[in-house]
């Protein structure tokens, strides 16, 4: 979700308004200070004053307790189901991947969804959803269009040619009436004028009209019939008789269209109306004409034009939200007027709208009426369920206490355990504590308890227990932040300053959180030290431009310039050998703070948003590594560094060869650095020819012949060293890194105690690997990758601190669960992993953990977890083998225990 959803604490309860000028006085140099000296009676009031932990938010998300179980479901459901399912069972997986957090497991289902959609209107809606969630993406397209690639995937849909010709509609072949000869011709007058018409064509458009030329009505014997009372002029009668004779509209004007799609409905002309409806798309060109036509085609029953304009309307979100006729037209039509629009995809329409709606203000009017019609149109228990639990966060945003605990409590009873957490959030709120923290320890003791839990129940006890139950949240579920917050807030208000950033830290060293850096800046502020307090606004800011601090009400932007007053200036010689030294001690944030500072002075922006971008990558942010590579692009000083920056940006988006083509068309123009290390770069990704090693080998080095700097020459000392590696020439690769670390690229330790591994010296290996732990401010890789060069006691204690400095990891954990395996310990083995699962979904976790279930011969475990691991990578080739052993076992429950050791999964840390 885009939007900030804040905590009911934080709207409740009044906080001291919060001026920035009164604390921090630009004057020159004089800030006013904040007493932090137990002598100071003002202390505790003074750092309350601005550091504050809002409560954990109610997310509106579906998380069921085993998500793996869902996703199991989900997959055996998806191999057997009906055609029309499909797309149906991807959002629902897509919205489990969103409980997960998991942006690109979100998308790739999204995108399942759209290629398995069954019906035009689910082509349009997914089509939509994905445009939507690819905002910012355009130049993409562009780019790829100047490689001549098509990239209008998810472009305009020709809904007409989707749409068959309804099959119902049949010619009427002539009746004799009282046995004689029908007339040859019929004249229609309208007003003055007369349109002669051949009877038996006319009588072909439909019954009606066939029973009035040919029936019995008196019409049957007129030459002359008059039409001029059916709202239709003589021009459009004389395009109504062409398309008798000819069945086309084609010379039919605009301004006439509609005129005849009433005729043709009057009288039940169904070849013609949609002959109308086909030709009506034509003019939906604009949100203005879809608002127009839209209204038209409800009532006239016009489904094409219909889908043509709500096309218009998705393909136009956010934006369209903002106009009351659109969401109006959303909202009151009626279950007809829904199935001419929309066809059965309702369910899905109202689940794009609620999310776009929710991003853009999940306290508006618009947002919970979409809710209630998500909530409506839900055609299973999980659908339901979902609406249920996100209209529930909504009310609780518009403080609508008591509709809101009644759709927690609805939400629960459907099965979403998760909707216990705002059901005792309201119960608090109201001002049941006991009752809110005995819902939540009900839940606890009858389910396998996770972190948010505990995290939740924390909110309704005080002191020691507190403690207790967030420190459970955070051994259940690591990547939660609250308890962090909380934790280094309670340090931080008894002015143990040490704990307070050594536990906020933690979190910032493996999840780079918005909230933990703007709790670290007003800890630095609190203890007068701006240099750091700067740093991490600046970090703050180049992840997200508009960033509002203290819960809202302060510009990230507008605190960086009151610290930055307080703090030394740096000249552009200054700001290099900062940055030089913050890159070779592995310290990220610290780096991006000195980019952003640099940004602001005269030098060349291409190449510094450009650094930009490869740092955030390395911090796991692509999106605002994207935003920084097209700024790179955008600031360019020249063609050659332009193409690039394109060729990254195509690189980085899954299109290799493309970005190879810019690389080479740079090269043209001028041999540079980036130019030659771009394209050795993605040669080496995306060629599977062995004999490429020397082409990757001779591009590198024509790069390091080329102009840079030491951090990129550094760069490329390692790359080069690695592709040595790879052809076992280890003298020149042990060359290569010894050069990198000379000009201080200290990621090059972790080459060189390679190069020392294949040499079979073990010991220098780990003493390498050591160095780089020294350096290297965020090392827990450096951890991982010298584990494997000890012994099993000294690499268990290397994991371990890998998983204390960065959770999210996962080798530690499939290698203690091996060992655990190896000692014939399953059920720990299998816990180990669990442990893990609860938190990540892991391609490489959920293998594992189902091979552990096959040796112990648990079919059924062993097929839940292939079924959820091949949703998460449905390529993996080992897990779609053992998904298809699992089956077979299944249907004989012979499972085969084959002898198993730590080797035959754990190869190395890579």
């Amino acid at each position: 979700m885009r939007t900030f959803f804040p905590s009911e604490s934080c709207k409740e309860t009044q906080l001291n308004a919060l001026n920035p000028q009164s604390w921090l006085q630009v004057e020159r140099g004089k800030l006013s200070k904040l007493s932090l000296h137990p002598s100071s009676s003002s202390s505790s009031s003074s750092i309350e004053s601005f550091i504050k932990v809002p409560e954990p938010q109610i997310l509106p998300f579906f998380k069921p307790v085993d998500y793996v179980e869902v996703l199991a479901q989900i997959h055996e459901e998806l191999e057997s189901c009906p055609p029309q399912e499909r797309s149906n069972l991807c959002l629902l997986q897509f919205q489990v991947f969103r409980g997960l957090g998991e942006v690109k497991l979100m998308r790739r289902s999204l995108r399942a969804a759209w290629q398995k959609a069954s019906t035009v209107h689910e082509k349009l809606i997914f089509g939509a959803w994905l445009k939507y969630e690819k905002q910012g993406e355009d130049l993409i397209a562009d780019l790829l269009g100047t490689c001549v690639k098509c990239a209008q995937e998810f472009g305009p849909i020709d809904v007409a040619s989707q749409l068959p010709l309804n099959l119902n509609v049949n010619s009427h072949e002539c009746v004799s009436m009282n046995g004689n000869q029908v007339l040859r011709n019929v004249s229609f007058r309208i007003g003055d004028e007369k349109i002669v018409c051949d009877r038996q064509k006319i009588s072909s458009l439909s019954t009606p009209f066939n029973a009035m030329l040919n029936g019995c009505f008196t019409e049957s014997l007129c030459e002359d019939i008059d039409l001029s009372e059916n709202n239709i002029s003589p021009s459009g009668m004389r395009a109504v008789k062409e398309f008798s004779m000819t069945g086309s509209l084609s010379e039919v004007p605009p301004n006439l269209l509609l005129e005849i799609l009433f005729f043709a409905n009057k009288f039940c002309c169904e070849r013609l109306k949609d002959a109308c409806d086909r030709k009506l798309t034509s003019l939906v060109c604009t949100r203005e004409d879809a608002v127009e036509l839209m209204e038209y085609a409800l009532e006239e029953n016009t489904p094409i034009l219909a889908a043509s304009c709500l096309q218009i309307f998705l393909r136009d979100l956010p934006d369209c939200l903002n106009d009351d006729r659109v969401v109006e037209m959303f909202i009151n039509a009626n279950r007809r007027q829904r199935s001419i629009m929309v066809g059965p995809a309702s369910f899905s329409l109202y689940c794009l709208l609620s999310e776009v709606a929710m991003n853009l203000d999940p306290r508006s009017g618009k947002t919970a009426c979409f809710l209630e019609k998500l909530i409506e149109f839900a055609e299973t228990d999980q659908q339901r369920l979902l609406g249920l639990h996100q209209l529930g966060c909504v009310r609780l945003m518009r403080k609508e206490y008591d509709e809101a605990e009644h759709l927690f409590e609805a939400a629960l009873n459907a099965g979403h355990i998760y909707s216990v957490a705002g059901l005792a959030r309201v119960g608090y709120i109201k001002g049941h504590k006991l009752w809110a923290y005995e819902k939540l320890s009900s839940v606890i003791s009858t389910v396998t308890p996770l972190g948010w839990m505990h995290q939740e129940r924390s909110l309704y006890c005080e002191g020691d227990k507190r403690k207790e139950e967030l420190e459970k949240a955070t051994e259940l579920d690591p990547t939660l932040t609250y308890p962090y917050m909380y934790r280094a807030a309670s340090s931080m208000r008894k002015q143990n300053a040490t704990d307070a950033l050594k536990e906020i830290n933690r979190v910032l060293g493996f999840k780079l959180a918005l909230e933990c850096l703007e709790l670290r800046f007003c800890f630095f502020l609190a203890l007068e030290n701006y240099q750091s307090a700067l740093c991490d606004v600046q970090a703050i800011l180049t992840l997200s431009p508009d960033y509002r601090m203290f819960e809202g009400r302060v510009a990230a932007s507008q605190l960086r310039t009151l610290v930055h007053e307080h703090v030394d200036n740096w000249t552009t010689a200054d700001c290099w050998m900062q940055l030089y030294e913050r890159w070779s001690s592995v310290d990220d944030i610290g780096s991006l703070s000195v980019i952003y500072q640099m940004l602001e002075s005269d030098a060349a922006k291409g190449i510094l948003y450009f650094r930009q971008s490869l740092l955030l990558l390395r911090l796991n942010c692509p999106e605002a590594a994207m935003r920084s590579l097209q700024l790179a692009r955008q600031h360019a000083s020249s063609e050659h560094e332009r193409l690039v920056y394109e060729g990254w940006i195509l690189y980085d988006t899954g299109h290799c060869e493309e970005g190879l083509q810019k690389a080479e068309e740079s090269i043209k123009i001028k041999r540079s650095f980036e130019a030659f290390f771009l394209k050795a770069y993605a040669l080496a990704d995306s060629s599977q020819d062995p004999s490429c090693s020397s082409t990757v080998v001779s591009l590198l080095e024509d790069a390091l012949k080329c102009p840079s700097d030491r951090l990129r020459k550094g760069q490329a000392l390692n790359n080069l060293g690695s592709v040595y590696v790879d052809c076992q020439k280890l003298d020149l690769a042990a060359n290569c890194y010894i050069n990198a670390l000379n000009i201080r690229h200290t990621r090059a330790h972790q080459g060189l105690a390679r190069v020392h591994f294949l040499r079979n010296d073990k010991s220098a290996a780990y003493d390498e690997m050591t160095k780089l732990i020294e350096k290297a401010r965020n090392n827990a890789s450096a951890y991982e990758k010298r584990s494997e060069y000890c012994d099993r006691d000294f690499t268990k204690a290397d994991l371990e601190m890998v998983t204390q400095l960065d959770p999210l990891r996962v080798y530690p954990y499939r290698y203690r669960a091996a060992v655990l395996m190896d000692s014939h310990k399953e059920k720990e083995a299998i816990a180990e992993l669990s442990r893990a699962i609860s938190f990540k979904a892991d391609v490489h976790l959920l293998h594992l953990r189902a091979a552990f279930h096959e040796h112990v011969g648990d079919v059924l475990g062993a097929l839940r977890d292939c079924r959820a691991a091949l949703s998460v990578d449905p390529n993996h080739q080992e897990m779609l083998e053992l998904h298809s052993r699992s089956q077979s076992n299944r249907s004989s429950q012979d499972s085969i225990h084959s002898p198993f050791t730590r080797s035959k999964f754990l190869l190395s840390t890579s």
